[in-house]
């Protein structure tokens, strides 16, 4: 096996209580590289469009990269993914924090999880032993209570990833969290329902192992000179977090304000990083090998929402529980961020939510005897707190929200699915494609729903060029021609990223392309050329875009929602301005080879040696 790989991954059956190891051939890796390039490869073999998300057929891939367990900063990362319950398509999460690193180390490169347990278990993987456990006395617990008590019993040597209540509740977007109260998530696409569903509480991981580099030295010589270009280049990142750039956001269009209706807001800057930092900021926290440290720990220990001690909000924490529902009180969104987090639920999908059901209450669709008596007046701080409850705890109208918002705007109906902001059922995090250009195509396009880290192209427009992309400058955000092909490049990239396990923050500061393709070959000790690796991100790409046309996806879904496609933002720095999706997506389409129902064409799939699946598209 390469170096940079264990070369060996757990299947586990919880129906069974079983294990099998497989040892994955070289020639798999150079196809798919890892993380969520290789879990595509699994999950396209293994479920299918009859597969329920949340039965025992569903097949539920963590998986590291070639990266993990090395130097290379910000590589400390795992991928999950499985047929999402909130989509009901190809459901992916990504994660930092220190799970990923410590399964490498405990001798996988990641685990296949089938079945279903009878009663509440959890996992352990100790040094390339892996054994399972009653969670029977942890069920009901959250996730920061569910850390502690795992760690008291197997020892603070371990690291826990496991769901809350959320996710035991089935909750389509509840997630996956690790790192106890530091609490890193894999949030987006519902796969902590996933968990909850085969009564799976937590994996539980241990290892001391090393991950083998073919040229260790060269390889540390290269970082060496970097990190002090990294740590330049992120001081503000690291100062502020990633919630320092929120003001620009509003100034620009790109915040989402009221549901994405308003164009202005005043409270931007009394919840943003630098008022973070002012207040309620104890430390930025880092993960394993990054230099960055954009993460936050906070604490609140007076006032209505003390108290709050742990992982801070993140930008699209603060944007989605905040800006989007008119919440200016720092506090009342850092209390908001750790209810979402001990309950284990995405914070995007949760203030989308949320924001659907307050212009819902405004609109007289429902009314204070749906909502159990509570007021869903904008900005009522309070009364998001307890929506959070009632949608992980699955009570009252908990159980409608908690479906995510396309199920509930079909359930509330009224004329609600027209301010319902989705896309193929994913609720989109803090971008607004009526500022970006780019985002529109990216959003429509992307294989989980909206999703901003799956392309990326707004970074090319707001933030750094990519000359080894073909674009030296910053590109015009209006701009529309062009922005087709540029989102398929920028997925193409992501999707390597994702699998080599890097994160992306990795290119705001100061590493090209061409260190990571360096990288890559000093760790594995073969001879890709950049461009051999976008055309594994493309394969990739692919790959789950053939996962979601068995399911039925094409075109027809390829879209905004009606206020991002049709109403443009009133004022600020976007006003009047929508975005031209039409033009962008047919662009796009050819670029990929796709034929005009978003359907890749018979010669695409065997240009990239997809040929197996050829017989999807005839």
């Amino acid at each position: 096996m390469a170096n940079g790989y264990i070369g060996k991954i757990a299947i586990i059956d919880l129906t069974k209580k079983a294990v099998k190891e497989y040892i994955v051939p070289e020639e798999e890796y150079k196809n798919f590289i890892g993380g969520s390039g290789y879990a595509a490869r699994w999950l396209m073999e293994n479920t299918d469009k009859n597969t329920n998300p949340l039965g025992p057929e569903n097949f539920l891939v963590f998986m590291t990269g070639p990266f993990v367990g090395t130097s290379i900063p910000t590589s400390s990362r795992f991928a999950v993914a499985a047929k999402s319950p909130l989509t009901g398509i190809w459901g992916e999460s990504d994660c930092g924090g220190s799970w990923g690193l410590r399964l490498k180390k405990a001798g996988y490169d990641g685990l296949i999880i089938k079945g279903v347990s009878l009663d509440p278990t959890y996992i352990y993987v100790n040094e390339q032993k892996i054994t399972f456990g009653n969670a029977a006395p942890f069920w009901g617990m959250d996730t920061y209570e569910t850390d502690d008590a795992l760690k008291k019993i197997l020892g603070h040597g371990v690291t826990v990833a496991c769901i809350g209540p959320a996710g035991e509740n089935l909750v389509k977007f509840a997630g996956i969290f690790t790192d106890g109260s530091d609490a890193r998530a894999a949030g987006r696409t519902g796969l902590g329902a996933v968990m909850g569903s085969k009564k799976l509480k937590a994996i539980v991981v241990k290892g001391s192992g090393k991950v083998q580099v073919h040229d260790d030295e060269q390889l540390r010589d290269s970082i060496k000179q970097l990190i002090p270009v990294i740590k330049e280049k992120s001081k503000i990142r690291h100062a502020f977090g990633t919630s320092g750039g929120i003001e620009t956001m509003e100034r620009i269009g790109n915040l989402p304000i009221k549901n994405w209706q308003l164009g202005n807001w005043e409270g931007a800057s009394k919840i943003s990083g630098k008022k973070m930092a002012d207040t309620i900021l104890v430390r930025a926290y880092h993960c394993p090998t990054c230099p960055i440290g954009c993460g936050r720990t906070v604490k609140v220990s007076r006032g209505p929402f003390a108290p709050v001690e742990g992982a801070g909000p993140e930008y699209e924490t603060v944007a989605t529980l905040g800006a989007l529902l008119l919440i200016d009180n720092l506090e009342a969104v850092a209390k908001a961020n750790e209810l979402c987090n001990r309950y284990g639920m995405d914070t995007i999908s949760t203030g989308g939510v949320i924001a659907f059901a307050m212009e819902a209450y405004e609109k007289g669709i429902i009314t204070s005897s749906d909502t159990g008596g509570i007021k869903l007046g904008w900005g009522n701080a309070d009364a998001v707190l307890e929506l959070i409850k009632l949608i992980a705890e699955q009570k009252g109208i908990g159980k409608i929200l908690g479906q995510g918002v396309k199920r509930a705007a079909e359930i509330i109906g009224g004329g609600s699915e027209k301010f319902a902001v989705h896309v193929k059922g994913m609720e989109p995090p803090a971008h607004d494609p009526r500022a970006v250009m780019s985002t529109a195509v990216g959003f429509a396009t992307s294989n989980r729903g909206a999703c901003h880290l799956q392309a990326m192209g707004y970074a090319l427009e707001l933030a750094f060029a990519l000359p080894e992309l073909g674009y030296p400058k910053i590109v015009d955000r209006f701009m529309v021609e062009g922005k087709g092909v540029m989102t398929a490049k920028m997925q193409n990239l992501s999707g390597i990223l994702d699998s080599l396990k890097l994160c992306k923050f990795i290119l705001y500061s100061g590493v090209t392309l061409k260190h990571i393709e360096a990288w890559f070959n000093m760790v594995t000790g073969w001879d890709f050329t950049l461009t051999d690796l976008l055309i594994c991100g493309e394969r990739i790409f692919n790959l789950k875009r053939i996962y979601n046309v068995r399911e039925g996806i094409t075109s027809k879904d390829d879209v905004l929602p009606h206020r991002l496609r049709l109403e443009p933002r009133p004022t600020g720095g976007a006003a009047q301005n929508l975005p031209a999706l039409e033009t962008m997506l047919k662009e796009y389409y050819d670029y990929r080879g796709w034929d005009s129902r978003g359907i890749p064409k018979a010669d695409k799939l065997y240009e990239l040696g997809l040929h197996d699946y050829a017989y999807l598209i005839e």
